[in-house]
């Protein structure tokens, strides 16, 4: 079936970079992009008026975590000093002997209800992403039995995902002063790496090709060096991606430090971990951010000279006091930058705009992470990332993975005149302004509606298991704090009037 989407502007694509089209329209057959320019006289079995909005290739999220991500309420605007605002270790290391309470994600397999909650997260994750432009997606490390559910509701909801079940070597606790304590178990890690390696053995190419594997050694410094070079066997024998955290907070960088004499970055050069096959999350403290107070760094020319993508997900790392630093430096080093969501909300248009603003404010320089810089990195830096070039653009040949945006945004002015829709997009728009999004030549969501979801109805079903994580933090928080305790309200809460 032939489908022409009129539009409106383009963003078509001229060998490396992207074109803006006014008046332009996108055609593909059946899954494949078939024409991009300012007209078409073929034949069309069918029409997409777009006029007044913008026609851009979907997002690409090279960052998820599957979930409601209740527990990061937990850590707004407060936290542990002694973590230096490393969100992972405020909200999912438990107290020694315990397991994070109400999250399924965590939860026994003998737990009875963990299949019903995981399949509540996986259908938020997805339904999310597909509601906020997101055609593409790569799958953060979750346990085996996350990714499971992912798999379902990609098949069903339509999306594009590389999933691939974590695994490391042992994981950190809470000792009984509530100090970090990690419990190793390299068995354990091995039986993890084996399951991992035949989930995606099993699911690789499924969905009519819109689920691939991936590896996920869920962090440097939870691996052995051994796991770490088992994973870059098997990248190469398999040919698929790997992702991991990596310079992503101090106590990562300096026990890596102190334990191998060797920053993170170095470390996985030593066991030849990095490639252009490789997205290291964050990659925000690097041996050369000045935060860091460390002389000789060469992590950015280590991981450019490998061609490494880094996975930036702004908005996370600026709730929590850090940033990237800086936008210029890592282009120039030769690393290709990403977008990812991380944590709420997995809204790329909103990735853009703070990647953008903060960019500039960290580099002190106004052309620094410019519209088009982070608009290239939700696009084409993912699919780089994925080592693909059939996404992230609009060409002939590319996937007919495409969203319609509104620039007219219904009854708001939040837009005003538009000039250039991307300048436009990253500093006035939001997720929310995706009308429509197609995955695969198939349209996924029609006028903000995704079939087969029912948004109130999720969004209770959220409510009431973010409740349930809220009531039992001090099951297993280190501390023993209630949730109040760890994250005090706003303002006085009133109760008995």
């Amino acid at each position: 079936m032939r489908t022409l989407v009129r539009g409106g502007w383009v963003v078509g694509f001229a060998g490396h970079t992207h074109t803006l089209i006014p008046d332009g329209v996108v055609v593909y057959e059946n899954d494949r992009v078939l024409h991009v320019g300012r007209r078409f006289e073929g034949a069309v079995d069918a029409e997409i008026d777009a006029r007044g909005r913008l026609v851009a290739p979907g997002f690409i999220d090279t960052h998820v975590h599957s979930g409601h991500r209740a527990s990061h309420r937990l850590i707004t605007d407060t936290g542990r000093p002694d973590f230096y605002g490393q969100p992972f270790l405020e909200i999912t290391v438990p107290r020694e002997g315990t397991r994070v309470g109400g999250d399924p994600r965590y939860a026994r397999p003998t737990d009875a209800d963990a299949d019903a909650g995981n399949r509540l997260l996986a259908t938020f994750t997805v339904a999310e992403m597909l509601r906020n432009g997101i055609t593409t997606f790569m799958e953060f490390g979750s346990q085996l039995r996350v990714q499971e559910a992912l798999l379902g509701e990609v098949e069903r909801l339509g999306i594009r995902a590389y999933l691939g079940a974590g695994y490391d070597s042992g994981r950190w606790v809470g000792d009984e002063r509530g100090r970090l304590k990690r419990a190793l178990n390299e068995a354990a890690g091995q039986k993890e790496f084996e399951s991992a390696l035949a989930f995606i053995e099993r699911v690789d190419g499924g969905a009519g090709g819109r689920v691939r594997g991936l590896l996920a050694p869920r962090e440097v410094e939870t691996c052995s060096l051994d796991l770490l070079r088992a994973t870059r066997k098997a990248a190469d024998e398999l040919g698929m991606p790997i992702v991991t955290h990596a310079a992503y907070n101090v106590i990562e960088f300096y026990d890596t430090l102190r334990e191998h004499r060797m920053t993170p970055v170095e470390l996985m050069e030593s066991v030849g971990l990095l490639g252009r096959d490789l997205t290291v999350g964050h990659g925000n403290l690097v041996a050369e951010n000045a935060l860091l107070n460390y002389s000789g760094g060469r992590d950015l020319e280590l991981m450019g000279r490998y061609g490494v993508t880094v996975s930036h997900c702004p908005v996370n790392i600026a709730r929590r006091a850090r940033y990237l630093d800086s936008w210029p430096k890592y282009r120039a080093a030769g690393i290709n930058l990403a977008l990812g969501s991380d944590t709420y909300p997995r809204d790329l248009i909103m990735q853009m705009r703070v990647a953008s603003y903060v960019g500039k404010v960290v580099s002190h320089n106004l052309f620094a992470a410019s519209a088009a810089d982070v608009f290239e990195a939700a696009t084409l830096g993912g699919a780089r990332a994925v080592g693909r070039d059939d996404l992230g653009r609009l060409a002939p040949g590319a996937k007919a993975d495409i969203v319609i945006i509104d620039l007219e945004t219904r009854d708001s002015l939040r837009f005003g005149p538009v000039r250039d829709p991307i300048k436009a997009l990253v500093e006035c728009g939001i997720g929310d302004d995706v009308v429509t999004v197609i995955v695969d030549g198939a349209v996924r969501m029609r006028d903000r509606v995704v079939p087969g979801v029912d948004l109130a109805a999720i969004r209770g079903q959220a409510q009431q298991a973010g409740e349930a994580v809220w009531s039992r933090v001090q099951e297993w928080d280190p501390l023993g704090r209630t949730a109040e305790q760890m994250s005090p309200w706003s303002f006085p809460l009133v109760t008995d009037c």
